[in-house]
């Protein structure tokens, strides 16, 4: 009989399945942030009176909001636990809606956006995922990949709920009604994640905890780290261009919006099995070999991009792209609890997230600048794929030089 068999608060016991499905809970909700000024941008726009590129500031500033916390709120939550920082994103996201539904101009609109709704939502991602991490050993793959699907469940379940707000309201009352289902809803799950981690199990100051992973690679924690956020950007970069183009490409080919809408949502639902699928896969071979599978996956995909432009094609390698990149992110987390110190892990993990989520902005800029230079979309899949080689060499790099640990003392940071 194993101890998570015994004792409920061992790792992988019974209290760490019940705490995931909180944090799947609590990551669906706070991702409103993410979703909701997406849906609402035409009548912001309308109300107003600005352009379309002033209008999409707010979705900006959102962005720049959640990357930041991700990192900030990682480091927040190594020191005082999951939930101060979880309560606070529940206030945070429950004000900043409030705020922006009564904003009286785009600037406010915008200052909430990416000061409260922005922060917000980050506590719900990566630092959520860092903390969990620690309930788990032997199912730390599937834990992580299922608590990171919680995005992508938010951009399924919100915008059919804003949709269906604005069809008898305006959308200021549509966030006010937001405002309170996440202040409803997240407060009272935070304060099921109350139990810390069991020092007895994890380690406690200057014992197990402060030692590093069970692998180790050649170079020092520092470069790792360098490494791993060199990945995020690269990997994307690349995964930007379909997500944030496919929409103006089909409209270049003549197909009109509703395909490349239809595409997103194959992207995003086939994503969710592949979160799933790469959990189980992490936990039978390592986060870095998932990870790099991922990496060649979408690689492909995004080569089928170039040569194949009819329609059922298109939804066909928007499929297998789906299929390839959702469990790419979550298998940072994995890697970082792998290699560095489980004391810094929301940290870590906030700080690879964060490149990701630049590494998104940074490529769905970069790809239409080259579509301008060029006239076409096909430079900028190249583009992507550059990026990608990028994300796999360092996959490769690492996974060459990891040795498995036997006892020892932490590497020098």
């Amino acid at each position: 009989m194993t101890t998570a068999d015994t004792d409920p608060y061992a790792p992988d016991g019974s209290y760490a399945w019940f705490r995931l499905a909180v944090c799947i809970i609590l990551s669906t909700v706070g991702g409103a942030g993410m979703w909701a000024v997406v849906i609402v941008l035409p009548a912001v726009q309308a109300e107003f009176g600005v352009d379309r590129g002033d209008a999409s500031l707010p979705y900006t500033m959102t962005m720049l909001g959640f990357a930041a916390g991700n990192y900030l709120i990682g480091r927040w939550v190594d020191r005082f636990g999951i939930v101060l920082p979880v309560l606070v994103s529940a206030l945070a996201l429950s004000a900043g809606f409030a705020l922006a539904g009564l904003a009286p101009n785009l600037l406010l609109f915008s200052l909430a956006q990416g000061v409260l709704i922005g922060l917000g939502t980050a506590a719900t991602f990566g630092p959520l995922i860092a903390d969990l991490s620690h309930w788990f050993n032997k199912r730390r793959g599937i834990a992580v990949a299922s608590a990171a699907c919680g995005n992508y469940l938010a951009g399924v379940l919100w915008p059919s709920f804003i949709q269906w707000g604005l069809t008898f309201t305006d959308w200021r009352t549509t966030y006010l009604m937001i405002a309170i289902l996440c202040l409803v809803i997240m407060v009272p799950l935070t304060f099921a994640l109350r139990r810390r981690p069991d020092y007895d199990v994890y380690g406690s100051t200057g014992s197990v905890l402060g030692h590093f992973g069970q692998l180790s690679v050649a170079v020092t924690p520092g470069r790792l780290q360098l490494l791993l956020v060199l990945a995020g950007l690269g990997c994307c970069v690349a995964m930007s261009m379909p997500q944030v183009h496919i929409v103006a490409y089909c409209v270049d080919l003549g197909y009109g919006v509703a395909p490349g809408a239809d595409m997103i949502s194959l992207m995003t639902g086939f994503g969710i099995i592949s979160r799933i699928a790469s959990g189980f896969l992490a936990d039978k071979i390592g986060g870095v070999r998932t990870l790099l599978l991922g990496s060649v996956l979408q690689c492909a995909a995004l080569f089928l991009y170039i040569p194949f432009d009819g329609l059922t094609p298109l939804y066909l390698v928007s499929l297998i792209f789906g299929l390839s990149q959702g469990g790419i992110v979550p298998s940072y987390a994995v890697i970082v609890r792998e290699y560095l110190p489980a004391r810094e892990a929301g940290q870590r993990i906030g700080l690879v997230i964060m490149a990701t989520i630049l590494g998104m902005a940074l490529g769905g800029w970069m790809s239409g600048w080259i579509y301008d230079l060029t006239g076409s979309y096909q430079a900028a899949f190249l583009n992507g794929i550059a990026w990608n080689f990028l994300n796999m060499g360092i996959m490769i790099f690492i996974l060459m030089n990891t040795r498995k640990k036997h006892g020892g003392s932490p590497i020098a940071a």
